[in-house]
């Protein structure tokens, strides 16, 4: 099946309360299918988020292997847990020699996902990435999947969205979508 129409049916297998993601799936989608396919082929994901958000990225680390789940477990860590100094990091060459040590560390390759509004050092090199799958919380960017911080619902709205990127991981994994 294709991605997006996949996309379409899970969304509406949901209850009505995903109904939004109907709306917004047209940029979640290629960032999404890319990223999947990605995963699928080895590379590690890297989660990165604003400070406000370190929570989510917790719970994208903590729910995306499941012991009790009936897929093998993909590789998923949070950047600040590889490598803890990265908020002293400042220039371009010190950015450099930790991306020479992720691609020594990930030979399969890797993908940031990083979550929050790009008002940090570490979002102006990750976007420069174009493997990475980049969500928004304030500013709304062609191509990138993007909500409101300010939305009262956010916190459900990620969860949403981490839920059905998940199940996509599942799909892909196991050939019920076409990457």
């Amino acid at each position: 099946m294709d991605f997006s129409e996949w996309t379409l049916e899970t969304i509406r297998e949901f209850d009505s309360s995903y109904s939004w993601l109907e709306e917004v799936r047209f940029n979640w989608v290629p960032q999404a299918m890319h990223t999947v396919s990605r995963i699928l082929e080895g590379a590690t994901l890297i989660v990165v988020t604003d400070s406000e958000f370190s929570w989510y990225g917790d719970y994208i680390v903590k729910h995306i292997n499941k012991i009790e789940g009936e897929r093998p477990f993909i590789p998923v860590y949070k950047l600040c847990s590889l490598f803890p100094q990265v908020e002293f990091l400042n220039n371009s060459t010190e950015f450099d020699m930790l991306f020479d040590m992720f691609d020594i560390s990930f030979p399969n390759g890797y993908i940031f996902w990083y979550i929050g509004s790009g008002n940090h050092n570490q979002y102006e090199y990750i976007e420069q990435d174009k493997q990475s799958m980049i969500w928004r919380l304030n500013k709304e960017i062609e191509g990138f999947f993007s909500l409101n911080r300010k939305d009262p619902k956010i916190d459900i709205k990620l969860i949403q969205s981490f839920e059905l990127f998940d199940k996509a991981i599942s799909a892909g994994l196991f050939g019920e979508v076409e990457l």
